[in-house]
């Protein structure tokens, strides 16, 4: 869905991501009781997580990189639900809402900047033009990498390490 971008802030940062994985979480008990059900959560949210990342790495228009990237971040949410770790699921959903919001108001200030381009192909130099949108930017990137001491680092790496630590074969699979 296309729209203005702090509506885009909203809208990936405090609504679309939150009401899929919440249902889950609140769903949780449901779900625990037909191991099916994890499994095929598991998978399914690895594999989004994974091709969402891939088809956001082939983008060139600045916001479609930033919703594949929500996209992606949707998977990891959910596949650490179908380990039954919702929690941690939660915990994602929380890191994730605050530095995807930032993400997105920072491109509104650059697209802004730059008489409505969002082909990222023609941006660049933004450091003199924008210090304050390129600092923020850099930050709620790296927070989104998972960069070391950074809100996404905590979320990421329970997520990493916790389905590392299940034994079984969907939960190697999605690690």
């Amino acid at each position: 869905m296309e729209g203005p971008t702090p509506v885009s802030a909203l809208i990936h940062a405090a609504t679309m991501v939150t009401a899929g994985v919440f249902l889950i979480i609140r769903c949780s008990p449901l779900i625990d009781l037909c191991n099916i059900s994890l499994i095929t959560i598991t998978i399914f949210g690895s594999l989004t997580a994974f091709i969402s990342a891939t088809i956001g790495v082939l983008q060139n228009d600045l916001k479609k990189i930033i919703a594949y990237s929500t996209c992606s971040q949707l998977g990891y949410m959910i596949f650490i639900c179908g380990l039954s770790n919702y929690s941690v699921g939660l915990f994602h959903l929380m890191n994730h809402a605050f530095f995807k919001a930032l993400l997105f108001l920072c491109a509104g200030s650059v697209i802004h900047a730059i008489a409505d381009e969002q082909d990222i192909r023609k941006m660049g130099g933004f450091l003199k033009i924008l210090p304050l949108t390129y600092t923020m930017m850099l930050v709620a990137s790296l927070s989104l990498a998972g960069f070391p001491f950074l809100t996404g680092f905590y979320s990421k790496d329970v997520i990493l390490e916790l389905s590392f630590a299940h034994y079984t074969l969907h939960a190697n699979f999605a690690y």
